[in-house]
């Protein structure tokens, strides 16, 4: 028999190996709740768990947003869970390859019915509507991935680089050059002094690869059934519908694209832009092909690109120049002239970029890619060490990169293209397309041989701080354009 004082003992101890047990068995049993409480419950705005994949909805699911979304899926972590596209036709292939992921039309209703259900959203769509749909995802938290170039206005780039800080998302611009091997190695020969300090860049480029230079069609289209037009204008002024528009040629039309250098410059400036540590250029000029449409006359085409361009962009002096730091920007098929450092069978490429220093020069094509130091016999002799940090995946793991730092969280992860170094850059470009566009096309004056260009022909000096041009106003209608009736960004 056992003795009162055993017994309460024995019970004690009984007591507590079950309360043990059961603290334990709850503990399990919450931390199994906790793992399937949705994310957005469980830390608020932008938060996810760590051990959990990316849920992912996409804004555009045609051409380049179907391999944007591929190339991200491919990486492991992400879930391709919602697309939205207004073209039927062109999101068919991101939906067969994805058939569990719930589709939209309208961006709006997919952030209004399902944005609780999804970490982050890819913008694929063309330049005019990147900013609202941006601007309305980070205002719910969600992290971004956004097709360069950023923005299609320099007041959007601004607004969208202060809500990122502001919203503590995660951000990466479509430039998957910024994460390859090649920018980083001419990162290297830069900070080891190998071609010395740099005096002046050139990027070049064989784009526009679609019609500019001309004049909006006069004979309206046929809008396709599979299309919602209205929904494709967005932002844009309402026109009616042109044939040949959609799905690649509005790149040439100034309501919708940003011409050549929008649509290269993020990969071929982007290179000098970094490894120089650049900002915005204190002042931009230009000069731009022309279309004569009679003898002497020259076309007026002013809803659309000029065919070709060549821009001089100066920049303040930074520790890796000499000087102040002029970077010329050629398209339509325009080049610098041939360094003399390369043999005549040599190629200098349709697309690159020039630095030419005081010790030495150094090319690159796009994406940075293909680094190499003039004369071309120097690689085989270069031992440079390799000093930054590498990209793991370079080129694609541009998307992977984004993907993971989402999942670490805001502020957990280094990435390559964060609207801090991309709005920056975007703006750049875009101040840069001030000049090519040249004036207020409400005021273009006749002189009798065809429309003048005023804005063409001075220096225009960029005010950073105010966003504005100062010695020439016609221009600063284009900084910030107003939007359609109905639409917004929401700021």
């Amino acid at each position: 028999m056992i003795k009162g004082s055993e017994m309460t003992e024995e019970k004690k101890a009984s007591g507590t190996d079950n309360s043990r047990r059961n603290f334990i068995k709850n503990t399990a049993l919450a931390a199994a709740g906790f793992m399937i409480v949705p994310r957005h419950v469980l830390g608020g705005r932008g938060f996810l768990a760590p051990s959990d994949r990316l849920m992912v909805a996409a804004v555009g699911a045609g051409g380049k947003g179907q391999s944007n979304i591929a190339n991200i899926y491919k990486g492991g972590k992400s879930e391709i869970a919602f697309l939205c596209d207004v073209d039927d036709r062109r999101a068919a292939n991101s939906v067969k390859s994805f058939p569990k992921a719930k589709y939209y039309r309208d961006y709006r209703e997919m952030l209004d019915k399902d944005g609780k259900n999804f970490d982050a959203v890819v913008i694929s769509t063309p330049d005019h509507n990147h900013a609202m749909i941006t601007m309305a995802a980070m205002q719910l938290g969600k992290h971004v991935y956004v097709e360069k170039p950023l923005t299609h206005d320099i007041y959007e780039a601004r607004k969208l680089t202060e809500a990122a800080n502001r919203y503590q998302v995660v951000t990466q611009m479509g430039n998957q050059g910024s994460s390859g091997d090649g920018v980083r190695q001419l990162q290297d020969w830069i900070d080891a002094g190998v071609i010395g300090k740099v005096e002046n860049v050139y990027c070049w480029t064989d784009r526009p690869s679609w019609p500019q230079g001309i004049l909006w069609p006069s004979t309206n289209g046929e809008i396709p059934k599979e299309l919602d037009w209205d929904l494709w204008l967005g932002s844009a002024p309402y026109k009616p519908y042109i044939e040949k528009l959609v799905p690649f040629n509005w790149r040439g039309w100034w309501d919708y694209g940003t011409g050549a250098i929008g649509d290269m410059g993020c990969h071929l400036v982007e290179p000098p832009f970094r490894v120089l540590g650049l900002d915005t250029p204190i002042d931009v000029q230009c000069s731009v092909g022309s279309i004569y449409v009679d003898e002497f006359k020259r076309g007026y085409f002013p809803d659309s690109c000029p065919p070709s361009s060549h821009v001089i962009m100066t920049f303040e002096k930074t520790k890796k120049t000499k000087g102040n730091l002029q970077i010329h920007w050629m398209d339509g098929g325009i080049k610098p002239a041939r360094p003399e450092e390369l043999l005549p069978n040599e190629p200098f490429g349709a697309n690159g970029v020039l630095f030419e220093g005081t010790r030495g020069k150094m090319m690159c094509d796009t994406y940075g890619a293909n680094p190499r130091l003039l004369p071309l016999t120097k690689n085989a002799e270069d031992r440079t060490k390799k000093r930054v940090e590498r990209v793991p995946g370079g080129v694609d793991g541009h998307y992977w990169q984004w993907a993971e730092a989402a999942i670490a969280g805001y502020g957990k992860m280094k990435l390559s293209s964060p609207f801090e170094i991309a709005g920056p850059l975007t703006e750049t470009l875009l101040i840069a397309n001030l000049a090519i566009r040249g004036t207020d096309v409400q005021k273009a004056k006749e002189n009798g041989k065809g429309f003048t260009y005023p804005g063409r022909d001075i220096k225009l000096l960029w005010d950073k701080e105010n966003l504005r041009v100062t010695n020439f106003d016609d221009v600063n209608q284009f900084v910030k354009r107003e939007y359609r009736k109905g639409w917004s960004l929401g700021v």
